[in-house]
């Protein structure tokens, strides 16, 4: 049986109006009243975003002063992963569609995430995708885990994951970030890299995926035509 083991956020959630939503409020919170700002657009704020630009260079093209710019990404790293904004999260077009056919074509599927358990089990339940990754298929962050970076973090999800899931006839990895990507670098496994989250192509590329796809669907085709090849 192949596997695919895919990130959370990105693959299967759109999580940019959660952002969005977050740099909406730390702008309004930090900005002076009469203060005139440049508010972005979603679709200018998810550019910046996917092209990896830091916080604070974020608030600065908004208008806000260096010194409020550090208390905008201060707040922002306080607010983007508070409960209440996972709300805005919805499944990406076709994900769950992409999980039902794997489903069915007798892929065991497995979710790893950098959110916590609670983060993870609110998604899961508000939109069913429970019935695609069994409790012992599911990968994240403990509660009370005292995060480090993902890029360190993540690996050591996959270590434990090639630890404890049986064996199979090939692996893959499908993400949207470098962590991703060094989390199946780490286990030497195919790991693609898809569009559809917080990275653009051009900041994938940088970390050599196996192969770039546009989401999901575009992924999933790919292993399947591989996996298909490999009989």
């Amino acid at each position: 049986m192949p596997r695919v083991i895919t990130d959370f956020d990105g693959p299967i959630m759109d999580v940019s109006e959660r952002y969005y939503r977050a740099y909406l409020y730390c702008l309004a919170e930090v900005r002076q009243p009469e203060q005139s700002v440049l508010q972005l657009t979603k679709q200018e704020f998810w550019s910046l975003k996917r092209a990896k630009v830091a916080e604070t260079q974020i608030a600065l093209q908004s208008g806000l002063d260096e010194d409020q710019s550090f208390r905008f990404a201060q707040l922002r790293r306080e607010t983007v992963h508070a409960m209440p904004y996972f709300k805005y999260d919805t499944p990406v077009l076709g994900a769950v569609e992409t999980l039902e056919m794997l489903q069915r074509a007798g892929f065991d599927l497995v979710v790893m995430t950098m959110r916590r358990t609670r983060e993870l089990d609110y998604a899961l339940q508000r939109f069913d995708l429970g019935r695609f990754f069994p409790w012992d298929r599911r990968y994240c962050l403990a509660n009370d885990y005292v995060k480090t970076a993902d890029t360190k973090d993540k690996p050591l999800l996959m270590a434990r994951a090639m630890r404890e899931l049986p064996a199979t006839s090939s692996t893959w990895m499908v993400g949207d970030t470098e962590a991703d990507l060094a989390a199946a670098q780490s286990q030497r496994l195919p790991a693609i890299g898809v569009l559809s989250g917080i990275r653009d192509r051009r900041q994938l590329e940088q970390y050599s995926p196996t192969y770039i796809a546009s989401d999901l669907a575009s992924a999933a085709a790919m292993i399947l035509d591989r996996c298909l090849l490999a009989v």
